[in-house]
């Protein structure tokens, strides 16, 4: 990744086009081939960027020849155009304050408290959330097309496929549906009937389970993990 502070002005053009005039600002330039125009402000998004697949050619001064424009004390320009659309970002960089780079390597990626896996293993433990008499039969249960989350079995002995999400959508609605499909065809478990466990669940995904006979639970992290007491809250 480089990253380079400099005095600099932008310009977009494209399906759209924009205009950042002179100021000091951050360049990021990733190994993915993205490049991402930064202020001190606007929290975590870029004044304007151009995200792979693009190229990027820079350009010193002293190699562009005669320019007749409105900046003539640019030090080097960088042409970013992308390969698909032909979009080209414009930047031209009147004075370089800091220009560093780093390996970063590989990322391991995001680690959030209570994905999916944390949530199915809770659940797992905590089955009779569900209901009094549930029993667990299998985490991971396979299928032909991927494994259902959690098998169990309610009070009265019926086989329940749940699948469980951190955030309960249409995509997860679909996915259970069709880990239904499939498992009701084994007689030894027939009839299945389907629980949609997340978080949050969206109203669209709702609407979705509820017609095709699937219901929905929303899951209280804390709960599970016994350091919530629902029962000592005043409201």
């Amino acid at each position: 990744m480089r990253l380079v502070v400099a005095q600099c002005s932008v310009d977009y053009t494209g399906r759209l086009t924009a205009h950042l005039p002179l100021a000091r600002r951050l360049l990021i330039v990733k190994a993915d081939g993205s490049v991402l125009v930064h202020s001190d402000g606007g929290s975590y998004k870029p004044l304007n960027w151009m995200s792979p697949p693009c190229s990027l050619r820079v350009t010193p001064r002293e190699d562009a020849g005669e320019l007749s424009d409105l900046e003539p004390d640019w030090v080097e320009q960088w042409d970013v155009t992308h390969a698909k659309t032909g979009d080209r970002l414009r930047v031209r960089i009147h004075e370089k304050l800091s220009d560093t780079a780093h390996e970063l390597g590989i990322d391991p990626g995001l680690q959030k408290d209570g994905v999916e896996a944390h949530l199915q293993a809770l659940l797992a433990e905590n089955i009779q959330t569900l209901g009094e008499g549930w029993s667990l039969v299998r985490r991971e249960y396979g299928t032909a097309i991927g494994p259902v989350d959690i098998l169990a079995r309610d009070a009265e002995g019926r086989t329940v496929a749940i699948e469980i999400k951190r955030r309960g959508e249409i995509d997860g609605v679909e996915q259970l549906t069709r880990y239904l499909a499939l498992l009701n065809r084994d007689p030894l478990l027939a009839p299945v009937r389907g629980i949609f466990a997340a978080q949050a669940i969206k109203q669209q995904a709702r609407v979705l389970a509820g017609d095709r006979g699937i219901d929905c639970v929303t899951l209280d992290y804390d709960a599970l993990r016994g350091i919530d007491d629902a029962d000592s809250r005043l409201f």
